[in-house]
């Protein structure tokens, strides 16, 4: 071969990028591995924004999400009205013609049905609160409820996945991995985004209501089990020492590091960080997820119970993965869907999660980690004025309903003691101050120092974000 021929392609660009410690994929693995060093200044984050476009009001999210949709009639939304009118018909004129569930379509009358529970006036603002939440009226001047919430879906997956997501359709990034993406991890032995899940029955729990959809995969979220490994495959089998495990880990990683080198495939740097994470996560999360060694009085606020799985545990390790500066932490329950029978489901629910979700905030607060952790409550859509089905004395139930419902918000920039929102006499429709959930993400990234509009994701051609095209921020929202 020529002389000069081996000069020219020993100093081509491919020769030198893949000769440079492996090329681009190293540069791209060094950034996710030693984020600081490549340049960053304060103010910055350690994700791929580098800086925030506003000074933030909260690090962090905790997002207790109530899958099947709780009745905000029945919990946060009373209507005197509809008490009036049970066992008749709804009016034309409230529903409009608005779409419904063929559930209930094809009933031949949708007989209004008032909540048989108690309410009462509560905190500053006089917040209405059922008689099947009394753990939560003991920190309502710290929480802000939004009556006026609504979504476009009708039916449970692609509601959940629009809240999760800002699109019905499934492939997106959750809430989550963005907000890991964008602004990365402030702990390098946890992951940025944790999920808990609890209770039995009802709607389905897809993995990908927290996954990472297109970003690389390192931004999904890890959901922690509730019994045996909190994550799968994290201990080492019998017979492998650490030592062993870290030059398995090494010897891996040189091998990927060699395949991100001549192919720079975002997917191969993931792997590599996965298995460092998981590595450091062999130490880090037994010690997490041992609750047993929390005092008492902690245990009793919580009603929690080392080794045995349920939402309050859930709820207290939420508080121990804030205190380590995880970024987003999803709580699942399950089985709010109460077609029928929610004069007997309710309150089974509530029972489950009052108690845990208010200490949560108690917990949070007492430690001074309330004010830069915003807290959410609320599950993917409402439930109608209307009965599915026939009213007894002791039974009826409520059909979806997207058209308003109501969450509570604490914490994290978020107004306190507030009641935003209003609908109308019979909780079908908004009267005043709607919030639609592209909005609410839009707030909830402003919280964050995120400009909504600002933190995209070029994919297939696109520039990609949580709010899609929409969202405005909600300032009446916030502090």
């Amino acid at each position: 071969m020529d002389f000069n021929h081996q000069i020219q392609n020993a100093l081509s660009r491919r020769a030198f990028l893949r000769r440079s410690t492996t090329g681009i994929g190293a540069l791209a693995l060094g950034s996710l591995l030693s984020p600081g060093a490549f340049g960053a200044s304060a103010p910055q984050v350690d994700g791929a924004m580098k800086s925030l476009h506003f000074a933030p009001k909260a690090k962090r999210i905790i997002y207790l999400f109530m899958s099947g949709a709780p009745s905000q009639l029945d919990l946060f939304d009373p209507k005197p009205k509809l008490v009036e009118m049970t066992g008749k018909d709804l009016p034309e004129s409230v529903r409009k013609g608005q779409r419904i569930t063929t559930m209930t379509s094809g009933q031949k009358n949708l007989f209004c049905v008032g909540s048989p529970y108690k309410f009462k006036k509560y905190g500053r603002a006089g917040m209405d609160i059922s008689e099947l939440l009394p753990n939560l009226t003991k920190v309502v001047d710290d929480c802000t409820f939004v009556r006026s919430l609504f979504t476009d879906p009708i039916n449970h997956d692609p509601a959940v996945t629009f809240f999760a997501t800002g699109n019905q359709q499934p492939g997106r990034p959750t809430m989550g991995a963005w907000l890991a993406y964008g602004l990365g991890s402030a702990n390098r032995d946890l992951p940025s985004f944790v999920v808990l899940t609890s209770g039995g029955g009802g709607q389905t729990l897809q993995t990908r209501y927290w996954g990472s959809g297109f970003l690389p995969a390192q931004y999904g979220g890890v959901q922690f089990r509730n019994a045996g490994d909190p994550v799968l495959f994290v201990s080492n089998p019998p017979g492998v020492s650490s030592t062993t495990r870290r030059e398995l880990i090494d010897s891996a990683n040189e091998l990927n590091r060699m395949a991100l080198g001549n192919l720079g495939d975002p997917a191969i740097a993931a792997q590599i960080e996965n298995y460092e994470l998981a590595f450091r996560m062999q130490t880090s999360v037994p010690e997490l997820t041992d609750i047993s060694k929390e005092p008492k009085e902690i245990l009793d606020l919580y009603g929690a119970t080392p080794g045995k799985p349920s939402f309050a545990n859930n709820c207290l390790l939420a508080r121990r993965l804030a205190e380590r500066d995880v970024r987003f932490i999803q709580l699942c329950h399950r089985d709010w869907d109460h077609h029928g029978d929610l004069p007997k489901g309710l309150p089974t629910k509530c029972k489950e999660t009052d108690q845990g979700a208010a200490a949560l905030i108690t917990d949070l607060k007492q430690r001074g980690l309330l004010d830069d952790t915003l807290v959410i409550w609320g599950g993917e859509f409402g439930r109608t004025a209307y009965s599915q089905g026939a009213i007894t004395s002791d039974n009826f139930g409520r059909d979806h309903h997207p058209r308003c419902y109501t969450i509570w918000m604490a914490g994290g920039g978020i107004k306190r003691g507030l009641v935003y929102g209003e609908t109308d006499d019979f909780g079908y429709n908004i009267v005043q101050d709607p919030v639609h959930v592209h909005d609410l993400h839009a707030t909830l990234l402003k919280l964050l120092g995120v400009d909504h509009k600002k933190m995209i994701y070029r994919h297939e051609g696109r520039d990609y974000r949580l709010t899609d095209v929409a969202g405005n921020v909600v300032d009446g929202l916030i502090a």
